[in-house]
């Protein structure tokens, strides 16, 4: 995950949830994608460590147990930048230029023309990123599938050309993997539409009230859709139970937004106090966050150094000849 700072419930239905519960089944790594972050906000280098610290606290907070999974600093572990570089090589420009993400996230910027070579790249270090650890799968959202298929490409040439060092990993989807921001467009810090698992109730009360719904439904008695409000999107996530009377409801005109708008204020402020809680106790502890950090920072360095050793042999390249 890039480090942006404090999370979201984008974030968190899109990846960390699905994270928090692959944990008890697969050896995992969670890393801070730093360089990734620089390929689309170079000028803020200066920040990229402070929004490295508040996105730890979240993983924490939320459930992500440093005595189960390996959680590290990408630009800590130099292997990664070997390894993308001898990735490069397999990979044609015009194949990473219809990598779909990339061109939405080129268009969602405004980046037309102004791309750089590092961000074109990117989907090249993040096969390293996954590879590296000699991955059987990777928990992702729908939106960076396009992703796993490359590292999945580039597992299957590297063992071909030279010899089988890689497993080819496999996608795990997680169901929530685009929850919508409270304006109906992508949840997004940049666009003010999020609802951030720090916030308090009174925050997500004022912003919820604020989300937009059914623009045919004005009033009360009006019939609604709730098939496109994102305030029944949110009721599907996080008020399971209810979504059968909140439907009928809504579609007859008996329920209103406003009241609609209250009870998924109040479930939101209930799922997410418990994060909120431990964030308060960790936030007052941020020396435990770096040693976590350095302790996963020597996991994931071991474990990188076995992979560029296997690499490295089944090149024959940036290894001593025999002596003759």
């Amino acid at each position: 995950m890039r480090p942006s700072g404090k999370l979201h419930l984008g974030n968190y239905t899109g990846a960390l949830e699905n994270w928090i519960k692959r944990q008890n089944e697969y050896d995992s790594f969670h890393f801070v994608a730093d360089w990734h972050s620089l390929t689309t906000n170079y000028e803020a280098a200066d920040q990229v460590w402070p929004d490295t610290i508040d996105m730890v606290i979240d993983w924490l907070a939320a459930g992500i147990d440093p005595e189960k999974s390996v959680i590290f600093v990408q630009s800590h572990i130099k292997e990664h930048a070997e390894l993308h570089l001898l990735f490069s090589m397999l990979v044609t420009v015009p194949r990473l230029e219809r990598n779909p993400t990339v061109k939405e996230q080129i268009k969602e910027l405004h980046l037309e023309g102004k791309v750089s070579y590092g961000h074109l790249g990117y989907p090249i270090l993040q096969s390293a990123d996954i590879l590296m650890y000699r991955a059987h799968a990777v928990p992702v959202g729908d939106d960076q599938v396009p992703h796993v298929e490359l590292t999945r490409e580039i597992a299957r040439r590297f063992n071909h050309t030279y010899r089988k060092v890689f497993p080819v990993p496999e996608a795990l989807l997680t169901k929530y993997s685009r929850l919508p921001g409270l304006d109906g467009a992508k949840m997004s810090k940049s666009l003010g539409n999020t609802i951030l698992l720090s916030d308090t109730p009174e925050d997500i009360q004022k912003k919820v009230r604020s989300a937009i719904t059914d623009p045919a439904k004005i009033r009360m008695g009006d019939p609604g859709h709730p098939e496109i409000c994102t305030i029944f999107t949110y009721h599907t996530k996080f008020n399971p139970i209810e979504v059968p009377v909140i439907e009928r409801d809504c579609r007859s005109g008996t329920l209103g937004c406003v009241n609609c708008k209250n009870n998924l204020a109040t479930k939101l402020s209930t799922f997410l106090e418990p994060i909120r809680e431990k964030r308060k106790e960790i936030e007052n502890n941020k020396n435990m966050v770096e040693e976590v950090i350095r302790a996963g920072n020597d996991k994931a360095r071991t474990e990188a150094k076995i992979t560029m050793e296997q690499v490295r042999e089944s090149m024959k390249i940036g290894i001593l000849g025999e002596m003759s």
